[in-house]
């Protein structure tokens, strides 16, 4: 219903479409998809305690989940990038011109198949996870073909969108904080709020990701068993979270849609605040 939200709300109102909020569409999209193509099968799984849908169904649904999932991540890292390429400009960003944002889009959505296609060939597997009624990359067979892939997955798909997210973000904050120092009380009331969305932002990230990739890493390298059934579920849980909490940070807490939206779709008055959040 989030998601849904956030599509009917671009839809109806023009001004939202802005370059940087195509991104914020692109990541709906997949947390949309996420929630019609992957959820209803693990669902249904869930409540007769085993898989329903076979062999294919499982690697169609590990596939999905994967590739819709690093669709999301990648795309909050290419939204932090971009963000701070717009506020380190020196002059006002183009609202008509979409070339960069689309090239973005399509570098995140690219880049996720090019990570999640090798199981489908080979380069490890997809398979049953945890208590059976849900699938993914199969973290526990300890061969050297499925070791190398989960030890790519992990750095090139979880930390290094992190580490742009951080980057990204610790910058603004430091080109906000010399402004706060020159100008008025204004400023100094910007940079704790977006101090706020920024701590926000980085660790919901990490609630709703460490933790899954925690454990697809003790499963791979620990001993056999230590992690449990039981234990992987919530992990998977928090991971699946993150499609309720994208739209609620990047767009209901966006300061921009909530005044165009409820305020008669006034301009920013603030290059800085109209571009960071």
């Amino acid at each position: 219903m989030n998601n849904a939200l956030v599509l009917l709300l671009f839809c109806r109102y023009r001004l939202l479409r802005s370059p940087i909020n195509c991104l914020l569409v692109s990541i709906s999209v997949s947390d949309l998809l996420v929630c019609v193509l992957g959820t209803p099968f693990s669902f249904a799984a869930s409540t007769r305690g085993r898989w329903l849908i076979g062999g294919a169904g499982c690697v169609w649904y590990g596939f999905v989940n994967s590739f819709l999932g690093i669709v999301s991540l990648i795309s909050l890292a290419v939204l932090s990038y971009e963000r701070y390429c717009t506020m380190m400009g020196a002059t006002q960003a183009d609202a008509t011109n979409y070339r960069k944002v689309i090239m973005g889009i399509t570098f995140s959505w690219i880049y996720s198949m090019l990570w999640t296609v090798p199981p489908l060939f080979g380069w490890s597997r997809y398979g049953p996870e945890g208590p059976g009624t849900t699938c993914s990359v199969n973290w526990t067979t300890k061969t050297a073909n499925n070791v190398s892939y989960i030890i790519c997955l992990f750095f090139f798909c979880l930390i290094l969108p992190f580490i742009v997210i951080v980057y990204s973000y610790g910058k603004l904050l430091q080109a906000i904080k010399q402004v706060s120092r020159i100008n008025t009380e204004v400023s100094r009331k910007r940079e704790q709020r977006v101090l706020f969305l920024v701590v926000t932002m980085v660790v919901c990230y990490l609630l709703c990701w460490l933790p899954y990739g925690i454990m697809a890493l003790v499963a791979t390298f620990g001993q056999p068993g230590l992690v449990t059934p039981e234990a992987s579920i919530v992990p998977s849980l928090l991971a699946k979270t993150s499609t309720v909490i994208n739209p609620v940070i990047y767009i209901f807490l966006n300061k921009q849609i909530i005044c165009q939206v409820t305020g008669g779709m006034q301009q920013s008055q603030e290059h800085m605040d109209k571009y960071l959040i």
